[in-house]
């Protein structure tokens, strides 16, 4: 949910969720913004700006990629064992 609210909130255009079940959950959210999304380390009075600070923490990898139309912030979590 991370993900999808900072686009909503900082980025332009039809904004895109795909989510990839493999042996790695992935979240990807596109958008037609070219801005790079920044990592923040807020105080501990700020109301906002944990979002990718959050996602680094909980998220095996993370990254940005662009694309021609905008680009896509992406996060993998590890999945439990199948049993």
């Amino acid at each position: 949910s991370e993900l999808v609210t900072n686009a909503i909130r900082h980025a332009t255009g039809p904004i895109r969720l795909r989510l990839i079940r493999h042996q790695l959950l992935t979240c990807e959210v596109s958008d037609t913004s070219n801005s790079l999304p920044r990592l923040r380390h807020a105080r501990t009075t700020d109301e906002g700006g944990r979002g990718l600070f959050l996602i680094a923490q909980l998220s095996h990898r993370r990254g940005t990629r662009y694309t021609p139309d905008g680009k896509i912030v992406w996060a993998e979590q590890e999945l439990p064992p199948a049993n």
